[in-house]
């Protein structure tokens, strides 16, 4: 009877030892560099998002639309680093728009870039706010 016992006991402790929870600390559903990697290229895109945002609002003309518009641009300035997601990537967007309308030569403000720096405004007013 002890030899069943011990046998069994045995039998036991080797099925356990080699059952898949134990090694699934050594398995990853994603390589750990990839991870990483991905982590990293997002926080970059964000951080050139944020960027572009920064040019847009440092503009003489978009300040100068702002202050027509009575927009304190400093605050706004200061809660683009507070900006996530669609968010982000929308007034990254807009922010984009106006700098290539106002860099490719447009040396006076016209009818359509001023909407577009006033829609820029906008969305920043109503992201800031919904902050």
């Amino acid at each position: 009877m002890r030899t069943i016992r011990t046998l069994l006991t045995a039998t036991l402790i080797f099925s356990l030892a080699f059952t898949p929870q134990l090694f699934a600390q050594e398995r990853h559903a994603v390589n750990p560099s990839v991870l990483a990697q991905t982590i990293a290229d997002q926080v970059a895109k964000q951080d050139a998002e944020r960027a572009a945002i920064h040019e847009a609002l440092n503009r003489p003309e978009v300040r100068q639309v702002a202050a027509m518009s009575g927009v304190n641009i400093e605050r706004m300035d200061a809660s683009i680093d507070t900006l996530t997601g669609s968010q982000l990537t929308q007034a990254a967007t807009a922010a984009q728009e106006v700098t290539q309308s106002l860099v490719g030569g447009a040396s006076v403000v016209v009818v359509s870039t001023t909407t577009i720096l006033i829609v820029l405004l906008l969305v920043l007013l109503i992201v800031v706010a919904a902050n």
